[in-house]
């Protein structure tokens, strides 16, 4: 054996043995609906609030650098699928977030699982995600289902409206949302007249608008979101449902489908969400900054995937690794405290905090841009959002 070639070899061992650990960073998948029903309610707004939330941590993890990479999922759970698991295989995303449509959400959880990757569920609402179908490796964020029900239904029955028809959008999401708030509505000694179930994306809501006419409920309860709650509103003005005595419960309402409706159409409408940006000076501090970059105030969903990539970046940083069964401990271990909510995350990932029972304002009630909601009432996150034990997630039994 030629001597110097060894010693060459001996010494190269040597020096990777005693090499630090080269710079790991971590890659974040934004994946949503970027140009369909719900583009304003999530969307590109959700990218730009993930990337304040890597600004604000300081662009670095682990020795590396933090990359936010985001893709439009176009609402089909197939593409969907398609785009993470190429994230996962091919382009190295450690842990991915926001996830609006529940069809969505759901089909993604179950890839994470089978990949051992995170996923952060924020613009998705079933509260299934927490629930029959939790996973040790997801978490569900900025609300769902059940505490949209309790807080929107809970309110309306005690307000006097105790009769309920429901407008449905016609997949996961929509049979989750009608069957919360159906379960709060009797359980507050109301009644359910009835439903009907409209496509995603729909564009004629008059025959399920005439219906629920017809039906003669006090409330009608629209178990959509994003555009079908904007066009349904619109078209219930025209058929004179609100001024025929029927209040319209939007179940699912954030300020983008607020402001695109503007306060003539919109007012009197009660909402619940997690978030409004002039709650307090945390809200507004991260609004005008998020402003001066979109030209707009964020969204429930564009300050909880804030939020969301946040509390992953710091569960990393705490654990001192990328190692998801470590993260994942980290998630749940540590409290959370930001611009979008103070609370903890359960151990069937369901983070638990806050909900508001909002009014949208009269418009001579609105002072300035954005003044839209008034505040009826705080949903105490331990009545909105069920206790793990409680939550149907078998984790968790």
């Amino acid at each position: 054996m030629n001597f110097k070639l060894f010693s060459a070899a001996l010494a190269t061992t040597a020096l990777i043995a005693i090499a630090p650990a080269a710079a790991e960073g971590v890659k974040i998948g934004i994946l949503n609906d970027q140009s369909g029903v719900y583009a304003d309610y999530g969307g590109k707004g959700s990218v730009e609030a993930a990337k304040m939330a890597v600004e604000d941590f300081g662009g670095e993890v682990l020795g590396g650098k933090i990359e936010i990479v985001s893709a439009d999922h176009q609402n089909k759970p197939d593409t969907a699928v398609t785009i993470a698991r190429k994230w996962f295989d091919v382009d190295g995303v450690d842990m991915i977030t926001e996830l609006t449509t529940s069809s969505v959400a759901l089909a993604v959880q179950d890839l994470a699982k089978e990949k051992k990757k995170i996923d952060i569920v924020v613009g998705a609402a079933t509260s299934r995600i927490t629930g029959d179908a939790c996973q040790p490796y997801g978490f569900h964020w900025a609300f769902d289902t059940r505490a949209l029900a309790v807080g929107t239904g809970g309110a309306l029955v005690k307000a006097g409206g105790d009769t309920w028809f429901f407008l449905t959008a016609d997949y996961a999401f929509g049979y989750s949302l009608e069957k919360d708030t159906s379960e709060i509505v009797q359980a507050n000694g109301g009644k359910v007249l009835g439903s009907v179930r409209h496509p995603l994306n729909s564009s004629d809501f008059s025959s399920f608008l005439l219906q629920a006419q017809a039906s003669k409920a006090k409330v009608v309860g629209l178990a959509n979101a994003g555009l079908d709650t904007a066009n349904a509103i619109k078209q219930a003005a025209e058929f004179g449902i609100v001024q025929g005595g029927q209040k319209m419960a939007g179940l699912l309402m954030t300020l983008a489908e607020v402001h695109g409706l503007g306060l003539k159409a919109a007012q009197g409408l009660v909402l619940t969400e997690a978030y409004y940006w002039d709650r307090d000076d945390k809200s507004r501090e991260f609004a005008e900054r998020y402003f001066k970059r979109t030209n707009r105030m964020p969204s429930m969903i564009q300050a909880g995937t804030y939020s969301a990539t946040l509390s992953y970046l710091k569960a990393v940083k705490a654990a001192g690794s990328k190692d998801t069964d470590a993260v994942a401990k980290k998630l749940k271990e540590l409290p959370v405290d930001d611009a979008f909510a103070k609370g903890n995350v359960q151990a069937n990932g369901r983070f638990v905090h806050d909900m508001y029972l909002f009014e949208v304002k009269k418009p001579e009630e609105s002072k300035k841009p954005w003044d839209y909601y008034k505040q009826l009432a705080v949903v105490p996150g331990d009545q909105a959002f069920p206790t793990a034990k409680d939550s149907g997630c078998p984790l968790t039994k």
